[in-house]
């Protein structure tokens, strides 16, 4: 079995990639809420931090997991050259590593007071979405809307979970603060999703947000996605919030070679390059002082 969670990991969740881009979320978001709470003052990374990144390490691996057992039937058909639908790994091997892994995250987090609660609550409605597919069918994996407003909150709850992070380490209580830094890292996640699935020409099978939108509509939400998490960012990271537009340059790149170069698809590694670019400089900004006055 481990040989076989092994390859899984490789073909499913390369390194190379999830771990830069979890660390970088973790470390940058929560770099972000300290920006926004005007009671945070000198903030600086510190072990709960760590905690926090390699808890996002591992918790990617285990949402990876359970999308994949839940597009299990889709990709047999449409991706069968993936770790699952191909045999290399098994289901009951998906759920032997989210078993242990939920386990892991959750003694990792021991002693985080709000924090851990935050994880429990993100871990277990990811597992609640999982058991509504496999018991009920629901939602139809062909209706990508409904599928992203159903798992869209476990976005909100894993950043939530370094929100609680934060007022653990500061010893603070809830703030309205968050909101913002909430809504700016939503924003820039959906950015990721809607131009990732931007296409002018279906695979057969593929599921697409512009079968519901058309291909311009959902071009332009991706765009105007990421200007709203740069805009709503900019007002409260003064004086160095300057630094937060940067990573529209991606976007602009990817912009520039669907609409005026013609590509078929939305280009890859831009959306992928904005939001990392973003997490960077999330933390940039934060090292390099708020506005106190």
């Amino acid at each position: 079995m481990i040989g076989r969670l092994g390859r899984y990991v490789l073909g499913s969740y390369p390194p190379a990639f999830y771990l830069p881009y979890g660390i970088s979320w973790a470390v940058g978001v929560t770099a972000l809420f300290t920006l926004a709470d005007p009671r945070v003052t000198g903030w600086r990374p510190d072990v709960g931090v760590l905690v926090a990144a390699l808890t996002f390490a591992i918790d990617l691996l285990l949402m990876r997991a359970l999308d994949d057992i839940r597009d299990l039937d889709y990709d047999r058909e449409h991706n069968p050259g993936r770790p699952l639908p191909s045999g290399a790994v098994r289901v009951s091997d998906l759920a032997v590593l989210i078993g242990v892994g939920v386990v892991v995250l959750l003694v990792l987090n021991a002693g985080r007071g709000i924090a851990l609660v935050a994880l429990a609550a993100q871990l277990g409605y990811a597992l609640l979405v999982l058991a509504a597919d496999r018991l009920l069918g629901w939602p139809s994996g062909d209706d990508v809307v409904t599928g992203l407003l159903v798992s869209f909150p476990v976005q909100i709850l894993i950043n939530l979970y370094l929100y609680a992070g934060v007022l653990h380490q500061t010893g603070l209580g809830p703030s309205w603060h968050a909101v913002l830094p909430l809504l700016t890292a939503a924003t820039a996640y959906l950015h990721l999703e809607f131009a990732r699935k931007v296409t002018r020409e279906l695979r057969p099978g593929e599921r697409s947000y512009v079968t519901a939108w058309g291909v311009q509509r959902t071009a332009v939400l991706s765009v105007v996605s990421a200007v709203v998490s740069v805009v709503v960012a900019l007002t409260f990271t003064l004086p160095w919030g300057w630094l937060v537009v940067l990573p529209l340059g991606f976007v602009v790149l990817g912009a520039n070679g669907f609409w005026r170069g013609r590509a078929v698809r939305w280009p890859v590694l831009p959306p992928a390059l904005f939001l990392l670019a973003s997490f960077v400089l999330y933390l940039v900004v934060a090292l390099l002082g708020k506005d106190t006055g």
